[in-house]
Parts: C-alpha cells; structure tokens; sequence
C-alpha cells in the first residue's frame, strides 16, 4: 500500500439553509418600514445555483443583500461562495442582482491548491477529481500539514475536509 491516508478539500454549500435564510430575511424585509412600497423580493434556483434579488432601486438590493448575508452568517453558511453580479435596472423602475452560489472547488482553485501543496514539499499527492481536490499520503502527520496549509492559503472558497481516512 504506497497511500494508507487521505482526505477530500470541498467547498459545499447547503441549499436548505440557503432556503431558510431567504424566508427569515424576507420576513424581516416585510416588517420594515424602510422596504415599504420596495417590492423586494429574493429567489433561489436551485438548479443552476443562484439567487435573484428584485427591489424598487440599487440602495434597496444593497440593503436587502446585506440582511441576507446577515441571516446566512448566523447559520454558518460560507460568504465566500457567493458571487455578486452587478446590479441591472429593469422595466417597471425596478432593479435585480444575480448572486452566484459556488458549489465545489473550482478546477483552477484546486490547481492553484495542489501547486501550493506541491511548493511547500509535504509528502503528499494531491489530486483533482472533480469539484473536490484528493490529498493522500502515507503519514497523517504530512496530511495534516497540508490541511493546515489549505486553511491558511486565501483560494476564493470556504473549504471544508472530508473523508479523513
């Protein structure tokens, strides 16, 4: 056996709590007196992993996009996954922002993860196999290193370790 241990560096995010999140933010939006007559609202799509939020204008979506990352935070969901389009002016003097939700590692993150792996010299191979990146070595030792590295290194998503055998 040349690699008794490994592990999985994953970016997950948890659509349910996502989903939570919105309906808590939007009952704080309805009883504001400040979103009155703002037409506020966000939607989430599941399938192709983004969030929609309409309001009357730019300051409106910045305000409510604030109360969304709060309530997302509080249920320990990562921030770093969530990319902000630009804010776009629709028809009916009201405007929308797409905010991207990043499920699993990008392959150019894990690229730039296993280059950072391989420069610091651990014993380690690292390894891309899809949206999440395979570290396997023989010493638990050198695997935690590499763990400790990850944290450490600032890749553009909330990591998460799994399948520690």
């Amino acid at each position: 056996m040349a690699q008794d241990f490994s592990f999985d560096a994953v970016s997950e995010v948890d659509l349910n709590l996502v989903s939570e999140s919105i309906q808590v933010a939007m009952k704080e939006i309805a009883n504001r007196f400040d979103f009155k007559n703002a037409n506020a609202s966000i939607e989430l799509d599941a399938k192709a992993k983004k969030l929609v939020v309409r309001a009357s204008d730019s300051m409106k979506i910045d305000n409510v996009v604030d109360i969304l990352y709060m309530r997302m935070a509080k249920r320990g969901l990562p921030l770093k996954n969530l990319t902000k389009g630009t804010i776009e002016q629709a028809l009916g003097q009201t405007a929308r922002l797409e905010v991207v939700i990043q499920d699993g590692v990008p392959t150019e993150k894990a690229k730039e993860m296993a280059a950072a792996i391989k420069a610091a010299k651990l014993k380690v191979n690292a390894s891309i196999q899809g949206p999440q990146l395979r570290v396997a070595g023989k010493s638990k030792d050198e695997l935690q290193a590499a763990m400790a590295l990850l944290r450490q290194g600032n890749f553009g998503v909330e990591l998460q370790f799994k399948n520690f055998r």
